[in-house]
């Protein structure tokens, strides 16, 4: 899953002039599976208007990234065209996450549930996710670190597909992923950084083909 974005709290400024459809489409023909688009202005520069850029751009699935909290954000993200939205285990609790979920299924999207603990795992499990993902990321000191999916990639069930997120940046960090267990990766700032995202995206993919 390659992402779409313009800034973060983490990094600040990392590419504020992109050009997400064009940007997308190097994605895909370097063999992303699916193109995350930042949609939240304030701390990502993103928009709904990249979104339907994307959307229109591009043949895969289209994730909505957000801070996602209410369910009329489901259908925004639907509107514009998206095909699944993030959640964020621990912006939420657990009947929250589970009535979010609810919507995303009335809408026909998928949902890719983000956890940073074994247990928000579980919490994401027990509300029905069907996708998860281990963000890498401490959200409070901002440090990544690939240990952290490495060691929670245990607690999550059989028949659950499972996505690496953050600081996946080279082969060698794909290549962990993937040892660990992993379905899918997600890469936003190394693929936003590169100086040809089409050939990144393909190196990834030949790390864990």
């Amino acid at each position: 899953i390659a992402e779409i974005k313009r800034r973060s709290p983490s990094a600040g400024e990392i590419a504020q002039r992109l050009d997400a459809p064009t940007q997308a489409k190097h994605y895909v023909k370097g063999g992303a599976a699916a193109i995350s688009v930042l949609t939240e202005p304030q701390y990502f520069a993103g928009s709904l208007d990249d979104l339907r850029a994307v959307r229109a751009a591009v043949p895969v699935p289209v994730l909505r990234k957000d801070f996602i909290v209410d369910q009329i954000q489901i259908w925004e993200g639907r509107a514009a065209g998206a095909d699944a939205v993030l959640l964020i285990a621990a912006a939420l609790d657990a009947s929250e996450l589970a009535e979010l979920l609810s919507a995303v299924v009335a809408t026909g999207m998928e949902a890719l549930v983000e956890t940073h603990t074994a247990a928000e795992v579980e919490m994401a499990v027990a509300a029905g996710a069907e996708i998860i993902g281990v963000n890498n990321r401490d959200l409070a000191t901002f440090n990544t670190d690939l240990a952290v999916a490495e060691a929670i990639a245990p607690s999550i069930p059989d028949g659950v597909v499972t996505v690496g997120e953050s600081g996946v940046s080279s082969v060698a960090g794909a290549s962990r992923m993937a040892a660990a267990g992993y379905d899918a990766i997600l890469v936003g700032e190394a693929a936003v950084r590169s100086a040809d995202p089409r050939s990144f995206i393909a190196g990834l993919r030949g790390a864990v083909r």
